[in-house]
């Protein structure tokens, strides 16, 4: 299972780098939720995959009997959604304003605004 996650974390770099260096503001966008969707992933992967056991520790014990979910994975994934939310939600506040400015969303059409 890890190696197909690796595959699809892969792919999903590919396909956000590649968007991302496109002129279109909007395929940056894309790229930027694609890349933050990667990064996740990739966490997720580093961490292992643990099914069905959570990190508790019964009362007769001392500590967690293995396999158990590492639960220090998941509160950086959860932390890089939060963080990748507010970076889209201000990447289209300002892709919105950008396009009421220039009128158009291709990169090459905004540097002739610079004068």
């Amino acid at each position: 299972m890890e190696t197909v996650l690796a595959f699809v974390v892969g792919g999903l770099y590919a396909a956000s780098l590649y968007l991302m260096l496109r002129r279109s503001l909007v395929k940056l966008i894309i790229g930027l939720v694609l890349l933050s969707h990667a990064a996740n992933l990739l966490i997720f992967t580093i961490a292992g995959l643990t099914r069905g056991r959570p990190p508790l520790i019964p009362p007769d014990a001392t500590s967690v009997t293995e396999p158990f979910a590492d639960p220090l994975p998941q509160a950086l994934i959860l932390t890089a959604i939060v963080i990748g939310f507010g970076i889209q939600a201000f990447a289209l506040v300002l892709f919105k304003r950008v396009y009421q400015t220039v009128g158009a969303d291709d990169l090459d059409d905004m540097k002739a605004t610079d004068t």
